[in-house]
């Protein structure tokens, strides 16, 4: 079925919201939750991508830990993928991988990022997180594909992450549910150490435990 078909994906109506809404700020409407009872106060750019307060603590986290290589799952329309450039862009070194398995939202992230001008940091590949190959030591890996896969990208992933690196996982609010249980259960089986950020959708903020020191 074709994109303006009868069923929609929900990738492809946040698409489009996001194109009518030519990047207006809006408030956050994530429903409240016990750790998060006002998230009007929060911005969004669309309801799939990161909040933009969280954007800018992603472009911060980058300027402040200077990481070489960054992995991200589930690029969506790439608005992610250019704050952590940005951030990239301002060390002077550094690259990040983002996949996208979704042929017709990766085009348009291919689109956003042939446009900015950031292209040179950025790596965009039309893969699943469970199938993509990455070479080399990761320094920081922001998981935000689809739910339900996330505990098993980053437990495919965790060998090749610095045992100082740091692991980010969206969407971790109570609410969710599905994120959040994947980042307790690593917890509880020893693989991360995580500290729960309260933002509207939530953000998971981890190390693996193996090999600190």
């Amino acid at each position: 079925m074709g994109l303006f078909g009868k069923k929609l994906k929900q990738e492809h109506k946040v698409m489009l919201q996001a194109e009518r809404a030519q990047g207006a700020l809006l408030a956050e409407y994530h429903r409240a939750t016990p750790e998060c009872p006002r998230p009007e106060r929060w911005h969004m750019y669309d309801s799939m991508t990161a909040e933009a307060e969280v954007l800018e603590f992603l472009r911060t986290l980058i300027t402040t830990v200077k990481p070489e290589l960054v992995v991200e799952t589930g690029s969506f329309l790439g608005v992610s993928t250019l704050w952590i450039a940005e951030g990239l862009k301002a060390n002077g070194f550094g690259k990040i991988i983002s996949c996208e398995f979704d042929p017709t939202v990766f085009q348009k992230a291919k689109e956003k990022v042939a446009a900015s001008g950031l292209g040179e940091w950025i790596e965009l590949r039309n893969e699943s997180s469970l199938e993509m190959k990455v070479e080399g030591t990761i320094d920081l890996f922001f998981s935000d594909s689809d739910m339900p896969i996330r505990e098993q990208e980053v437990k495919r992933f965790l060998p090749q992450i610095r045992p100082t690196g740091l692991i980010l996982m969206h969407d971790a609010s109570s609410h969710l549910k599905v994120v959040r249980d994947a980042a307790f259960r690593m917890e509880a089986e020893g693989l991360l150490s995580c500290v729960f950020l309260p933002t509207p959708r939530g953000l998971v903020v981890a190390q693996k435990r193996e090999g600190r020191s």
